[in-house]
């Protein structure tokens, strides 16, 4: 435990040397960032026109917030309305016994249903029915959400915190797991044509991270949440139409819902269709150490491994979980029948 603290802090410190050098790794993108923007933390926000540009200096605030903070009691009177709402996908949970029941580690996992996200829910109470809410936690989460009032506050309180990689350091420094999706909204709003495919968009920070610290990997892997919002596109011509590349909003996605072609402004409801989430066998690299996270060939062969495992898995769910909205909706019209 205290070689990994060690590897932490190491990793911790070439963070903080990057930034001091004029950019910051964005966690999970494999991308450098400017200091002076408003992922950093900068006041400009050249991107964010109009109206947009409050929601982006509230999202420059957030960013300056680099203490980790969750609330265990609180987190345990969420839990109730939690299953209900989940309840509705008819979820099934399988390999927690491969999640370390404590000690740091990076769980990874597919992003599904833009921002309904079912899986991100789901996969969260199967962690606190793993470790407890006593045992730290945090989600990596898509950091416009904590520009947000209400919104952003609640995230905070039960244990997510803005996407970057010096957020998930100081989580393994306190022997904390990190739940992280590297494929972002780029992943969460792909055509549904592409449901059963994981696609990280090409961000290997996920695997950089894990060689730094030393910390395992823990993939995730989700069925059947992708089939509950029918995508027709990203929209990422509109987005940047929109002025919203300013704010880490690459996508506009059109939606098809009961009348026709909708957006993200006036959603559809979600498909109940039947989500199962599973756990894979940690993944590490034992005969790779830290410096290994400064070769990129490395870091994307790594990143490579990770991803071709978790498409066996998709593919392999894809067969045994077939039909997930079928399969859904029977399960939610007879539930009442099994009582």
């Amino acid at each position: 435990m205290r070689n990994l603290q060690e590897k932490c802090r190491s990793a911790l410190g070439r963070l903080n040397c990057w930034r001091d050098n004029g950019t910051m790794a964005m966690y999970g993108s494999g991308e450098p960032l400017k200091a002076g923007s408003v992922a950093s933390g900068g006041d400009q926000s050249p991107g964010a026109r109009g109206p947009f540009r409050l929601l982006a200096r509230r999202l420059a605030e957030e960013h300056e917030q680099r203490d980790l903070h969750r609330e265990p009691d609180f987190i345990e009177r969420q839990i109730g309305w939690l299953r209900a709402v989940t309840s509705y996908y008819s979820p099934v949970v399988r390999g927690l016994e491969n999640l370390p029941p404590e000690g740091p580690a990076l769980v990874v996992g597919n992003h599904n249903a833009g921002f309904y996200m079912p899986d991100t829910w789901i996969t969260a109470l199967a962690i606190v029915d793993r470790r407890g809410t006593d045992h730290p936690a945090y989600t990596l989460t898509y950091d416009l959400l904590f520009a947000f009032p209400v919104v952003g506050p609640f995230l905070r309180r039960i244990g997510a915190v803005p996407a970057s990689s010096d957020a998930a350091v100081q989580a393994f420094e306190e022997g904390a797991l990190v739940l992280d999706y590297p494929g972002g909204d780029y992943e969460a709003c792909r055509p549904w044509t592409e449901r059963n495919r994981v696609d990280f968009g090409g961000r290997t920070g996920f695997a950089r991270l894990a060689l730094q610290t030393g910390v395992p990997i823990v993939p995730v892997v989700t069925h059947g949440s992708h089939d509950s919002l029918i995508v027709l596109a990203r929209g990422n011509r509109i987005a940047k139409a929109l002025g919203l590349n300013g704010m880490h909003i690459t996508v506009f996605p059109l939606l098809l819902g009961p009348f026709g072609v909708t957006t993200a402004l006036l959603p559809p409801p979600p498909l109940p269709s039947s989500i199962t989430v599973e756990f894979l066998p940690p993944i590490t690299w034992p005969d790779l150490g830290p410096d290994a996270a400064d070769d990129p060939e490395t870091v994307a062969r790594c990143a490579a491994e990770v991803v071709a495992v978790m498409q066996t898995a998709l593919d392999r769910l894809g067969v045994e979980r077939a039909h997930p909205v079928a399969r859904g909706i029977t399960a939610l019209f007879t539930r009442p029948f099994r009582r």
